[in-house]
Parts: C-alpha cells; sequence; structure tokens
C-alpha cells in the first residue's frame, strides 16, 4: 500500500511538473464589464485592452511577443492599455520588444507605464518611437470635449516617484478616469474620489500557486489580497492582471498568462 501511495505521488508530481511548463503557453482572455453612468454615451461598448508584465527575454521569445500582439489585434479593441515590465532589467531587450509592440494597433491609442524592471529612459525612448503614449505620472484626454474620458498612469512606486496630481487636473466629478499602475500595491494611495477604474500587474497572478487557492511567492505587501482579478475599495475598482511573461523560471502554475479585455457599459 505505501509503495502505491508513493508510486503515485511521483507520478502526480512528474504529471504537475510537465504541466508547470505548459502553462505559460495556455493564455486566457479574462473578460470583465464595467458599469458606470460616468461612461460617455460615445464609450458605451468600447473595449479596452490590458497587457502587462512581457518580460522578454530568456523565458519568453520574440515570436511570442509578437504573436501576443497579433493575438491582441484580433480581438479589435479600442484602446490599448500597458502595465509595464516589457523586459527584465535589460537594457539590450528594450529595443526589440518595443518593436513588436509598436504593431498593436487600436482606434484610441495605445498607452503605457513602466515596471520596476524596466531601464527607464531608454524605455520611455523606445516606447515613444513605437507610437506607443507614456502616460507615467501624466494623462490624456480620450475624446472630445463633449465626450471623453481621461486615462493616467503613474510611475512605479518602488523605483521612482508616482504622482496622481497630474492625472487629475481639470476633471470633474463628472468625468469617468481611469489610472495605470505596475504595482497593485499603490491602489490604497489613489484618489477614491476622483478615479474610476484602476488597472495593475506586477503580481503574475503568483506565478506559483497553490492549486490557484494560495500564492507562496507573492510580489504584493497586502498578499492574497492584491493577487489577481478585480478587488474594489470604497467607490473604486481595480483590475489586477495575472500578466504575460515569467521571472525566477519559465513557469506557471495556476496563475494563467492574460489577455484582460474590458468593456466598458454605460449605466442609465
Amino acid at each position: 500500500m505505501l509503495k502505491k501511495l508513493i508510486l503515485i505521488i511521483v507520478i502526480l508530481g512528474i504529471f504537475f511538473g510537465a504541466y508547470s511548463f505548459v502553462e505559460p503557453y495556455l493564455i486566457q482572455t479574462k473578460e470583465i464589464t464595467i458599469e458606470s453612468s460616468q461612461i460617455p454615451p460615445e464609450f458605451d461598448g468600447k473595449h479596452i485592452v490590458f497587457l502587462t508584465d512581457i518580460h522578454y527575454g530568456s523565458f519568453f521569445s520574440k515570436e511570442r511577443v509578437d504573436s501576443i500582439v497579433n493575438q491582441t489585434n484580433e480581438l479589435k479593441p479600442d484602446m490599448i492599455l500597458l502595465g509595464g515590465d516589457y523586459v527584465t532589467s535589460d537594457s539590450s531587450a528594450v529595443g526589440p520588444v518595443f518593436l513588436s509592440l509598436s504593431k498593436l494597433k487600436a482606434p484610441l491609442g495605445v498607452y503605457g507605464v513602466l515596471g520596476n524592471n524596466d531601464p527607464k529612459n531608454v524605455s520611455i525612448h523606445a516606447m515613444q518611437n513605437a507610437g506607443i503614449t507614456y502616460i507615467g505620472n501624466n494623462g490624456a484626454w480620450i475624446g472630445t470635449n463633449s465626450s471623453r474620458i481621461r486615462v493616467g498612469g503613474v510611475a512605479d512606486m518602488d523605483t521612482d516617484v508616482p504622482n496622481q496630481l497630474p492625472i487629475l487636473q481639470d476633471i470633474t466629478p463628472e468625468d469617468f478616469v481611469i489610472l495605470v499602475t505596475h504595482k497593485p500595491d499603490y491602489f490604497p494611495k489613489v484618489s477614491k474620489s476622483r478615479v474610476d477604474l484602476v488597472f495593475a500587474g506586477h503580481t503574475h497572478g503568483g506565478q506559483i500557486t497553490l492549486f490557484g487557492l494560495y500564492a507562496p511567492f507573492i510580489k504584493s505587501q497586502y498578499e492574497q489580497k492584491h493577487l489577481s482579478g478585480v478587488t474594489k475599495l470604497g467607490n473604486d475598482t481595480m483590475i489586477i492582471s495575472n500578466g504575460i511573461g515569467m521571472v525566477w523560471a519559465p513557469v506557471r502554475f495556476f496563475a494563467p498568462p492574460q489577455i484582460v479585455v474590458v468593456t466598458l457599459k454605460r449605466m442609465t
């Protein structure tokens, strides 16, 4: 009986070990609907795609980045937001990854912030050359004066100084405001009375979890609370993506990579 039990444990270990190398290729398209009376009529039904934590490099090839770009474009997003960590601290990888990301297509634009692994100056330069609007500590109005939303982002809170004030300039209580932060730990600092929707990444959903129930290696001071999915604080909503790439090892376990698709729905 003991030998059979040991054999079963060994077989399961081999199976789950092998699966952890397969899961990084099982990219989910996670669909979320955000409802608000502040969404202008012209933005009702618009689709926002959020990509984050690509970590192009030894664990994630340029061919896979190109595949993510194609998969994203096939979703026909109206807007694309990027959450940082395009590389893993390798300056030489910045140019190639943004060459791929330059092919992202969205009629309302592509906007991004940097993560803690992105070399700042070279990344901002490459992002701008790729036709992507850098929104670190800055914001942009999308639409016209009669029907517009505010989209902004903040710098990474551990490697830079985030500042949401430039994003909140000239907004009114009626405006719908979106903020992108690499780390979800910034969420408690977000102005809840003025920001309606926050996008974050960084956690990788834990990357390696105990069957999705617990992440022993979570990269958040709030631990499991800011792991993945939709979380609320007051009237504000944050969406945390598992991201695309990996660190430490080319594995994921019950924390599949994600392309997040948000549909805006106007409440009347």
